[in-house]
């Protein structure tokens, strides 16, 4: 993912949470790591197949007995939603399958049009382009409820499990629906993020099932201390914002080490957070302005929330700072009026701090919401158990914009708020076998074949990615790793390509490769 929100743990759930009151749920929200959303298709505008045949709307919604737990058959099966077409598709062509991954599904129709790389490449090769809903999110719930006990099927080797189930059984709603199946025709997958990790681990784990991938910021390698994720920002974000932030950071960890309660409440007053009783819970606050970096695209323009945070902190008097910045005294002032005056209203409107950003309260009603469907919940029980990642601040020897006062025993004490029990005999706490994960489907160090994973140096999950600074994997003709200028999974959307000659050579390069595997396929049933 892939994802998203992803992570810190504290209240993944605020973006989902239609049920509860905003009272009773905290409203710091970090990004999942998913792919971005395009509107979706009108139902009003025709799908026609080549040969002139009116099809039903991209928005159509089709149903498919999906197994609840692939090692219990007998358990029974759920209804997984999924959406598809066959705008372009001839007798031979690929059939391209993709999940969105930890969303509600039903908003991603646009990946099945040639406006993203899946539509693009069935385009050019007379493909059929499927989009399927992740078990636990949307309303494809095996169960209905997220409750641990319901949660025990929601794995990443069962969401593996159900792309090839699906790709082994469907019967697609078109002619010769029942004669494309693995073995008959060759199938794509294509993901971004944390689906484009399930990409490449699906293609290691069925690579009887499908045939050829391609994985956009694929965050492949499961990291428990996931400070990396700063790290692409620190580096690409503006030269002066990136130095008076990191001057910032370093003097609030000063603060907080010296333990003064004086002090400490002082700078916490500065932000206008001094009601927030956990030094943690402040620190970790401060992480909010990054955020906004995720949404980011080489389209999106200079006016953006992380822009503006930027330019609180940079531009005085009509002035911009030099690229070493204003300086810590003005830095500090600037960046606390920043929240005073408006970023704290635009994240808590008027909720007090302990009830908007503190995690220390674990009789909130908010950690036990069980209903369905919760995407926060169904992508933390991932984390919790398995990714990881965990937003903290970089280790002392290295430059950081994230405190170090975050750490990964924070996010790890949620997830035992939100699924006690869930965690064996230290029930408090989780403890991610992001080891497990890694050694089960290789992560950095994959050599499956017929793989591409395309990556943006911008992107701020870069580091869970094949594209991470030290990583010594550095792919092949059969495994090509693609690199551009993009952000997160830029290189999904066509138009990003019109705007970034580098996301387009990705684009361009990805379908050429994807054309002569095609071309190499050959039937086995």
């Amino acid at each position: 993912m892939l994802l998203l929100s992803a992570l810190p743990l504290l209240a993944l759930l605020a973006a989902a949470t239609a049920h509860p009151s905003r009272h009773e749920t905290p409203a710091f929200v970090p990004p999942r790591p998913s792919i971005p959303r395009l509107e979706t298709p009108s139902e009003e505008i025709p799908v026609v197949s080549r040969n002139g045949t009116q099809l039903p709307a991209y928005t159509k919604t089709y149903y498919f007995n999906q197994l609840i737990d692939h090692s219990k058959p007998s358990l029974g099966t759920f209804q997984q939603r999924y959406w598809h077409t066959y705008e372009f598709y001839e007798t031979g062509g690929p059939i391209i399958l993709s999940t969105p991954g930890e969303v509600d599904a039903s908003g991603y129709t646009s990946y099945l049009t040639n406006s993203t790389i899946n539509g693009r490449i069935a385009q050019q090769l007379n493909g059929s382009t499927i989009v399927l809903e992740h078990r636990f999110f949307g309303e494809s719930n095996p169960y209905d409820d997220l409750s641990v006990q319901s949660l025990r099927v929601h794995t990443v080797q069962q969401a593996i499990e159900d792309l090839a189930y699906f790709a082994q059984n469907v019967q697609l709603p078109m002619p010769g629906g029942d004669q494309v199946t693995p073995g008959k025709a060759p199938w794509i997958l294509v993901g971004g993020s944390y689906a484009g990790a399930l990409t490449s681990y699906a293609m290691n784990n069925k690579s009887d099932v499908f045939y050829a991938g391609y994985a956009s910021s694929a965050v492949v390698q499961a990291i428990v201390d996931f400070w990396g994720y700063f790290e692409p920002i620190r580096q690409s974000m503006p030269a002066n914002c990136s130095a008076d932030v990191q001057a910032v950071i370093a003097h609030v960890d000063s603060v907080l080490a010296a333990n003064d309660s004086a002090q400490v409440t002082a700078l916490k007053t500065t932000f206008g957070l001094q009601g927030l009783a956990h030094n943690d819970d402040f620190a970790a606050a401060l992480q909010q302005n990054f955020f906004s970096w995720q949404s980011l695209q080489p389209d999106s323009g200079p006016n953006g929330d992380f822009y503006k945070f930027c330019d609180a902190l940079e531009v005085k008097n009509g002035v911009s700072a030099p690229a070493a910045g204003w300086g810590l005294d003005y830095a500090l002032q600037a960046w606390g009026s920043y929240w005073k005056n408006s970023f704290y209203e635009q994240i808590c409107g008027s909720d007090d701090n302990e009830l908007c950003l503190g995690t220390y309260d674990s009789t909130n009603p908010y950690w036990s919401y069980t209903y369905t469907p919760n995407p926060g919940r169904s992508w933390l029980w991932l984390l919790c158990n398995e990714f990881g990642f965990n937003f903290d601040g970089a280790p002392a020897s290295h430059p950081t914009v994230a405190s170090r006062f975050v750490t990964a025993v924070w996010s790890e004490r949620q997830c035992g708020y939100h699924f006690p029990g869930a965690f064996g005999s230290n029930s408090a706490i989780a403890s991610p076998n992001a080891v497990g994960l890694n050694n089960a489907y290789h992560g950095w160090n994959t050599t499956t074949e017929r793989l591409i994973f395309a990556n943006g140096v911008r992107d701020p999950w870069r580091e869970a990615t094949v594209a991470a600074d030290g990583t010594t994997n550095a792919g092949s003709d059969m495994q090509p790793h693609l690199l551009s200028d993009g952000f997160h999974c830029s290189d999904l959307l066509v138009r990003e390509g019109t705007v970034s000659a580098k996301i387009k050579s990705v684009q361009d390069t990805a379908v050429s490769y994807m054309a002569k595997w095609i071309a190499e396929w050959e039937p086995t049933a």
